[in-house]
């Protein structure tokens, strides 16, 4: 990626490093993982992109972030910028697809108080997509009721692109908690008060919340 000499040039250098990643961490050929020596140069590589100003290369990284998985998490969490917005979106973003519950403390940190509307909107997005299958059955409750916390408060964002991935993030975190499960209630509320009346002020917002409504409802009131 270095030889690259123009943004249509960075642009397929890394999408051609996110595909071999990708194809690498699909396959595991004879023990290689992302996380072997080569394998982690490449995340830093892909983590470089993320801070540059080609929005087609960082959407590559992103995708070749993912496709590495959890052994990009630590990298990902060490190389936030507070001071490039850009860059920040993109590493939340990245985190938001993987998944992993390491990534819970700076989902919620960015959804309540980051500055950047398309990193708030990724954060939410993000809370209501980690994987928890592997943690106890009284730890998956405890971290569910913290990103519910953060949807409740992130739908009072002033921002209705973020209050649109708050009603995301709300319907696939309720699609994972049982009916009897604390906070199952008050998320079908929340998304009540967005998608009801007067609700809110954007239709789209609305629309969204309804439709997460009648996907966790089966159509049927709540």
């Amino acid at each position: 990626m270095e030889r690259a000499d123009s943004a249509d040039g960075l642009q397929k250098a890394t999408e051609n490093l996110a595909g071999a990643l990708a194809a690498l961490a699909k396959a595991d050929h004879q023990g290689e993982s992302p996380c072997d020596p080569e394998g982690l140069d490449a995340i830093d590589c892909l983590l470089q992109v993320l801070g540059f100003n080609n929005p087609g290369a960082a959407v590559a990284a992103v995708d070749g972030v993912i496709a590495i998985g959890p052994p990009a998490v630590e990298p990902l969490l060490g190389s936030l910028d507070q001071r490039n917005y850009g860059a920040r979106a993109w590493a939340v973003r990245a985190l938001a697809g993987i998944g992993d519950v390491r990534g819970l403390d700076l989902l919620e940190s960015a959804l309540s108080s980051d500055i950047g509307p398309s990193v708030r909107r990724a954060a939410a997005r993000g809370l209501g997509q980690l994987r928890l299958e592997a943690l106890p059955q009284i730890e998956q409750i405890n971290v569910r009721q913290r990103c519910l916390d953060a949807l409740l408060g992130g739908g009072g964002d002033g921002e209705w692109v973020v209050r649109y991935a708050v009603a995301v993030g709300l319907e696939r975190l309720l699609l994972g908690m049982g009916r009897a499960e604390p906070g199952h209630r008050s998320g079908l509320q929340a998304l009540q008060e967005l998608a009801g009346e007067p609700g809110d002020d954007t239709p789209v917002v609305r629309l969204r919340a309804g439709l997460a409504l009648s996907r966790l409802t089966g159509g049927a009131g709540c």
